[in-house]
């Protein structure tokens, strides 16, 4: 996850609230030291820094508070409030319009991953649904068009550039006014990467915004260079429109705070951020989310759009098994089946609320996968009787020779079994809740079906029931992903949280495992 480390350190000296005695100005002065210097040491602007620190303390006030508030509840929710203040401009992106030309700009910094993310975008609106194509604008830079050429010609996404035409403005209309004609949704135009400094160049990205009047300018900003990000993003602003930012360079970078605070400073609103190298490593930025997965408190929305990324099919045999709060030992065994298809283990793993981002910091990737691949096999050494029981546990419980069965046949302990058994019995009680909320299986707008207060309360249990320990040693989101859908899609989605028709197929047999 994208600045753990100052995630780390927030929620560190958050929880030092639940571990006071008493809440009075010398514990809130200690956790806003500490989450002051987490902030400077991640390169935040200064100025910024000390206006988070002035509005947590004018928003507590011990003297005029009344008696029986919780003061914890209010000193988080105010420092939460003020982190989302940091990164968000309260300004709006531009939306792309469906069935129209929507041209969008990009600039920036020469070396900050411009060309790659004007790939990485095409690509993500081409998965979609999106006509999308691009235009390489950028002869200033030696191999600029192989190079978006390459990447285009990899992606299956069309592309104009020139290799004998210098003028990048010319470039940029023939390819802006060539895909307009052809019915491209999508037409991203990449340009020369230019410093403030370089006025020539500056003046030149004027000259082909006002050629082709794009209908979004996006500055990209290398999180790299920390708190230098204001001062580019300002003068790339005050030339051309500069209507949203994405961030690269962000994936583990210890000094992306500067970029994140450049962003509410210069009133563009951040769209998406780049987490890897590969084509997909984009991830689309929502303010609150981010901050919320920033703390350990997971991001709902985006391990929601990772499940819808499956593209499983409906099962409605499960949704009647959901109505009545069902929930099998095989129901978790096919989650596990489709996080691992899920991509990045790490980056889903800090989607989870109420998990520990220390998981992270200890595990590698291919450990967790195989923390993951080992629950798996416990299941293996199970029968159908045991994975078809509805309750699994109890049966476990009443015949331990069954748990000595599975450890043997498995090749671990009996203590790894029980605690399989211990996670799986947490996923079925709030699976068993879920089937008393009303509306909740119904299809449509989940906003309009169920109460909100039903599906907060639910997450808040979600998030209290994990144990981080437990957690780590179960890998234990294949039920938590699952349940996160349900609260927002709907009959067509309850179907398709648990496996039905890309999962792969479940284990099958008797007796002690298959092999």
């Amino acid at each position: 996850m994208v600045l753990a480390d100052l995630g780390r350190k927030i929620t560190t000296a958050l929880r030092s609230l639940n571990s006071a005695t008493v809440i009075n100005e010398e514990v809130l002065n200690a956790m806003l030291k500490e989450i002051v210097t987490a902030l400077l040491e991640a390169d935040v602007n200064i100025r910024l820094v000390k206006g988070l620190r002035e509005n947590v303390r004018a928003v507590i006030d011990f003297d005029e508070m009344a008696a029986g508030l919780n003061k914890r509840r209010m000193i988080q929710s105010a420092v939460f409030k003020e982190l989302v203040k940091l990164v968000d401009p309260g300004v709006k992106a531009y939306q792309p319009v469906k069935g129209k030309s929507n041209v969008i700009m990009f600039v920036g910094l020469q070396g900050s991953g411009k060309t790659t993310t004007c790939t990485k975008l095409a690509y993500h609106y081409m998965k979609k649904g999106w006509k999308t194509c691009l235009v390489c604008a950028d002869t200033f830079r030696a191999g600029a068009y192989d190079q978006l050429k390459q990447n285009a010609t990899k992606a299956r996404i069309p592309f104009y550039g020139s290799y004998t035409e210098i003028d990048p403005v010319i470039i940029a209309q023939e390819g802006v006014a060539m895909f307009k004609k052809e019915g491209f949704e999508i037409i991203i135009v990449d340009t020369s990467g230019r410093h403030k400094q370089q006025d020539s160049l500056f003046e030149e990205m004027l000259q082909v915004s006002n050629a082709v009047s794009p209908d979004n300018i996006i500055f990209v900003m290398d999180a790299t260079i920390g708190q230098a990000c204001e001062g580019q993003s300002r003068a790339f602003k005050d030339k051309v429109n500069v209507g949203s930012v994405i961030i690269t360079k962000l994936d583990g970078h210890a000094k992306g705070g500067g970029a994140l605070s450049a962003v509410a400073a210069t009133q563009s609103p951040v769209i998406f951020i780049g987490t890897g190298e590969h084509i997909d490593d984009l991830e689309p930025f929502k303010t609150k989310p981010f901050i919320s997965k920033l703390l350990g408190m997971g991001d709902i929305e985006g391990l929601i759009e990772k499940v819808n990324d499956l593209g499983l099919e409906d099962n409605e045999e499960l949704i009647e098994k959901l109505k009545h709060g069902h929930f099998t030992l095989r129901d978790m065994y096919e989650q596990f089946q489709n996080i691992m298809k899920m991509g990045p283990f790490s980056q889903i793993m800090g989607m989870i609320p109420g998990f520990s981002q220390d998981f992270l910091a200890k595990g590698s990737e291919k450990e967790s996968m195989a923390r993951l691949k080992r629950l798996m096999t416990m299941m293996d050494s199970m029968n159908d009787g045991e994975l078809d029981n509805r309750d699994g546990a109890k049966l476990f419980t009443k015949q331990p020779g069954r748990i000595i069965r599975v450890s043997c046949g498995a090749g671990v302990t009996e203590r790894e079994v029980r605690e399989l058994l211990t996670q799986y019995t947490k996923f079925a009680a709030v699976v068993k809740k879920m089937g008393g909320i009303k509306g909740l299986f119904k299809g449509g707008d989940m906003g309009k079906n169920v109460n909100p207060n039903q599906m907060a309360k639910l997450n808040q249990q979600m998030a209290k029931m994990m144990d981080p320990r437990v957690f780590q040693q179960m890998g234990g989101m294949g039920g938590l992903q699952n349940i996160m859908r349900q609260l927002q899609q709907g009959a067509g989605g309850l179907g398709n949280m648990f496996g039905g028709g890309a999962g792969g197929s479940a284990p099958s047999g008797s007796g002690g495992g298959r092999r």
